[in-house]
């Protein structure tokens, strides 16, 4: 078979680092993990020279927010979220060679000699500028500290760095009345220094590198990249006034640490270290020879940083190699929805480990053939049953079972001879033969749905050649016959086992068990005598078993919990905000007699009546306005029932806009009177009138 990678001596792979503020979800497995395990173990069955690393990210505001809610340091957060996503990767199978984190000592020298290095060479740019502190809590707050109204879409829970409900990207300045995160007082603005990385002056290199050099990239990453450089570069702190962090190397940056998007990526470079130390290698052939090859597998949202900002840090430092390819991957949604982690929005990974024990490969499947490589996938409970049933189960289970069974049953476990060849052999023998490279080109491009699409095509060529053939139909009138169908069944049995091990690496450690077939390599797919005769294989075991309802209705359940919890929430803190509203006591802003002349209010008589859910204060009403029949919501609860209310004639505003709570329209307003003891009355005619009576 043809090497597509010649070019290079040696491969560094790179997956991003996971934050530990949290657990993994299905969306990092999609994005990220899944399709770069399955590329390394690609190019190891080629023999390739590979180190795969990866490791926690431990610095940053998130993770001091994470421990100043939990009540706990930041050491004791990235702690536990570390053995917790390290532990999840090893039970899922994804094979790194090295996974480390970003607070080991070897990380933070790593950081720090980089920072010194360019410091050293006169690269960054200090400059002072005023930035929010606060008093109360003695500090100055990086962006994420910092909580206001968004000027974009009024959203009162922005960050200072973005807006979480309209996705905007935001500066502190913008935010209207900001808030200290920490002590909820209003900060102010106080000077303070810090260490810019001029992303401006390289610019033009960027230009070159990425928009002429690197067209073959993935159309999503060049253009993010070509958008980012079209909008012009700005110098970019690489400082933060935090106590959390690997610290700023220089004199007169006491109390101050590396921005985490400076060390974090060098996070990769540390970990190589160690690995390379730990296995009796030169970790710098991996870093700075130009024979060997670096990839980062990332998602879309980290694009800006592994193409631009980290590029021209290895660029100035001039002594690292740069990315030859950075494969990003767009969003997975769930189930219609975008992905949470503070809603619980997710499929948690350890989660799912006990949830679903042994289906490990059909997740990888699944998310694989899901996989959103050109835009946003959605991954859902019914789409993962399907799968697992229809294509693991009924194609390449079904195959290797029938296979395995007929070779037992027929020659006990013992590969018979080929004998003559028929049309139908040699079709699907150039079939076997075609499939390892069409999966290698698809691989090589990154298409990963389309190489695992290759591959259960194989499988399922091993099935129709199975069930057209019938050998078990044959096996009293032309037993020669079965011998050479058995044969070239498992010969693409033996085939699956090559290709499919970067895709399904428990199953096919399995199947090889099963096949008693082991030390192939890539190159050796597409050969129909990977099985001599004679070889003996064992017991036919089944790789996949049928999901059945219950299972993934007990998955769906427990979204739909989290999804009611979620709006319990929101209606929880409508009421909150609507409980403690304060009462208009003071008379209001004069008006003109044309305003007033705009007024409709109106007799209407209440037909139907019932309590708001989830709301103290509200009832939600049917009220014949004269007009039409209305609804109506009024907060009126806690002064009267709705039994009370139904028939009385009331006051109605009837040209009020209507206005939307809690999920309801009202499409009007009540007038009430309230009494000096606080008891509100309706505001109603002395005698009964027709409704839609006006009121002038």
């Amino acid at each position: 078979m043809q090497d597509t990678d010649t070019n290079f001596k040696r491969h560094t792979i790179t997956a991003a680092l996971p934050y530990a503020n949290g657990p993994v979800h299905i969306g990092h497995l999609a994005g990220v993990y899944v399709p770069a395990d399955i590329y390394v173990r690609y190019l190891k069955s080629k023999k390739e020279d590979v180190v795969f690393v990866c490791g926690s990210d431990e610095h940053g505001v998130a993770i001091t927010l994470r421990a100043k809610k939990e009540g706990v340091t930041p050491k004791e957060v990235v702690d536990k979220y570390h053995t917790l996503i390290k532990d999840s990767f090893e039970k899922f199978g994804i094979d790194f060679d090295i996974y480390s984190r970003t607070s080991s000592e070897v990380h933070k020298q790593t950081s720090m000699d980089m920072f010194k290095k360019l410091y050293d060479k006169g690269v960054f740019e200090e400059q002072t500028s005023k930035q929010y502190y606060d008093e109360k809590s003695n500090l100055f707050l990086a962006d994420r500290y910092i909580i206001g109204t968004c000027p974009k879409c009024g959203y009162d829970q922005a960050y200072g760095d973005q807006c979480e409900k309209c996705g905007s990207s935001l500066s502190p300045a913008e935010l209207i009345n900001p808030k200290s995160a920490l002590s909820g007082n209003e900060p102010v603005l106080k000077e303070t220094k810090h260490w810019y990385f001029p992303m401006n002056n390289y610019e033009p290199w960027l230009k070159e590198w990425i928009l002429e050099d690197h067209k073959e990239w993935k159309a999503n990453v060049y253009g993010q990249c070509k958008s980012w450089l079209d909008g012009g570069l700005a110098p970019r702190a690489m400082t933060r006034d935090l106590d959390w962090g690997v610290p700023v190397p220089v004199e007169g940056a006491e109390g101050k640490v590396l921005y985490v998007w400076f060390d974090a990526p060098i996070g990769y470079i540390s970990a190589t270290k160690e690995w390379a130390e730990q296995n009796g290698k030169n970790w710098e052939t991996y870093w700075k020879d130009k024979d060997s090859r670096l990839l980062h597998f990332i998602g879309k949202d980290n694009i800006v940083f592994h193409c631009i900002i980290f590029p021209s840090i290895l660029h100035v430092d001039g002594d690292y190699i740069l990315p030859d390819n950075v494969p990003a991957n767009e969003f997975l949604n769930l189930e219609g929805n975008k992905i949470s982690t503070s809603k619980n929005w997710a499929v948690w990974l350890h989660e799912f480990l006990d949830d679903l024990p042994g289906k490990e490969d059909v997740l990888r499947y699944v998310l694989c053939a899901n996989a959103p490589e050109t835009k946003d996938n959605d991954f859902t409970w019914k789409d993962f049953q399907t799968r697992n049933n229809s294509e693991l189960v009924a194609i390449f289970g079904n195959f290797i079972n029938r296979a395995v069974v007929l070779t037992n049953k027929y020659y006990d476990g013992e590969i018979p001879e080929k004998g003559e060849l028929f049309d139908i052999d040699k079709e699907t023998i150039e079939k076997v033969k075609a499939a390892p490279q069409k999966i290698a080109n698809a691989l090589d491009a990154f298409k990963f749905r389309e190489a695992l699409s290759e591959f259960i095509d194989l499988a399922r060529t091993g099935n129709k050649y199975l069930a057209d053939t019938e050998p078990w139909k044959l096996i009293k009138s032309n037993p020669n016959r079965v011998k050479t169908i058995m044969n070239i069944g498992l010969q693409i049995a033996a085939n699956l086992a090559i290709v499919g091990e970067p895709f399904l690496p428990k199953t096919i450690n399995k199947l090889n068990g099963i096949l008693n077939f082991s030390g192939k390599l890539w190159a050796d797919a597409g050969s129909v005598d990977l099985l001599p005769e004679g070889h003996k294989i064992g017991e036919a075991e089944l790789l996949f078993e049928k999901i059945e309802d219950d299972v993934v209705q007990k998955q769906m359940d427990k979204l739909e919990a989290t999804k009611k919890s979620n709006e319990q929430e929101v209606q929880a803190a409508v009421t909150k905000e609507q409980d403690a509203a304060p009462v208009e006591v003071n008379v209001k802003a004069e008006i003109n007699f044309d305003d007033f002349m705009k007024i409709d209010i109106r007799v209407g008589t209440i037909l139907e009546a019932e309590k708001m859910p989830k709301s103290k204060k509200l009832l939600k009403m049917l009220v014949d306005t004269g007009i039409d029949k209305r609804t109506i919501l009024s907060g009126i609860a806690e002064h009267y029932s709705p039994e009370e209310v139904i028939g009385q004639q009331v006051s109605v505003l009837v040209n009020l806009a209507p206005r939307k709570m809690m999920g309801v329209e009202s499409q009007g307003m009540i007038l009430m009177a309230e009494d000096t003891d606080g008891k509100l009355r309706f505001v109603q005619p002395s005698e009964k009138v027709n409704p839609g009576s006006g009121i002038s």
